[in-house]
């Protein structure tokens, strides 16, 4: 680490930790997709809530999640169960049913259905052991890159299940997968911690619109484009400042933004609060004379 790389990561470390602080609030966590698995007590709940809740989190938030409770809300208040207690037809059938003119932005009621089968096809073949044993214990690109194309070949060939498995190897942030990895793996608020056989020091942050430019004002990331590239270098940041547990600023860091709390522009009775304030570029620039 160079000496100027030195110095800075005290400075960061302590903003950093801060920051992470202040968005531990229900009012957070009230406009975060992970408060749909959290509602439910079973773990099993909490995976197949988490499975769906990830990988339809983008775009507004109020929307979205709306369109989350609606897509859980045919599984009722045991989801596994529903799920364990069917065979792949009746769930197909009455998923068909319940989710009639279901829809949100890429993805359409059938795509739903079919990626909760998917989960039902992997919980049964994983001997009602969820997702883990398929994705666990190694958290690299080419394991994840493999579990997506078994994917893609397994699941119909739409334009929602597309969007939803990007490849990692091709460059691709693969944001609402990382997002999932970090609800299962990492223990800390607000994440669910359930996979025990990974290592959350090894999970890549999912990189959202709010944390590509937030990490570019406070020097986490150099690069313009919210790639693969932007979020190995956003982790590597990170992981200086906690070798061990990297992701544990990534909700506030997303929060940030999401909340309307970094306006992008110095506005000194908005950016006073924050705790990032002395290493914000933006910041900076404007308080030259």
């Amino acid at each position: 680490m160079g000496s100027r790389s030195a110095s800075r990561v005290p400075d960061r470390a302590t903003a950093l930790h801060q920051l992470a602080l202040t968005y531990e609030a229900p009012s957070a966590l009230a406009l975060d997709p992970i408060s749909v698995p959290r509602s439910y007590a079973s773990p099993w709940d909490r995976e197949v809530t988490a499975w769906i809740a990830a990988h339809l989190a983008y775009g507004r938030v109020a929307p979205m999640l709306n369109a989350i409770g609606r897509a859980v809300a045919p599984l009722g208040q045991e989801p596994a169960q529903w799920l364990r207690s069917r065979t792949p037809a009746q769930a197909r059938r009455d998923l068909h049913h319940a989710l009639k003119g279901w829809v949100w932005r890429f993805h359409t009621s059938s795509d739903l259905v079919e990626w909760v089968l998917a989960w039902q096809r992997l919980d049964r073949e994983s001997q009602r052991q969820g997702l883990e044993p398929h994705l666990a214990p190694r958290l690299d690109d080419a394991s994840l890159s493999r579990f997506i194309h078994r994917l893609r070949r397994e699941l119909p060939p739409s334009a929602g299940l597309r969007f939803s498995l990007p490849d990692p190897l091709e460059g691709s942030a693969c944001k609402r997968w990382r997002m999932f990895l970090r609800w299962m793996v990492r223990p800390g608020w607000p994440d669910l911690g359930q996979w025990k056989t990974c290592c959350p020091a090894d999970l890549v942050i999912p990189v959202d619109t709010h944390v590509a430019r937030v990490s570019g004002l406070i020097g986490l990331s150099s690069r313009r484009s919210p790639d693969g590239r932007m979020a190995a270098e956003i982790t590597a940041a990170l992981r200086e400042v906690d070798p061990n547990d990297p992701l544990r600023f990534d909700f506030a860091l997303s929060h940030l933004g999401i909340m309307g709390h970094c306006p992008g522009s110095f506005q000194a009775p908005l950016c006073a609060p924050c705790p990032l304030t002395s290493l914000c570029r933006v910041r900076k620039a404007e308080s030259r004379p």
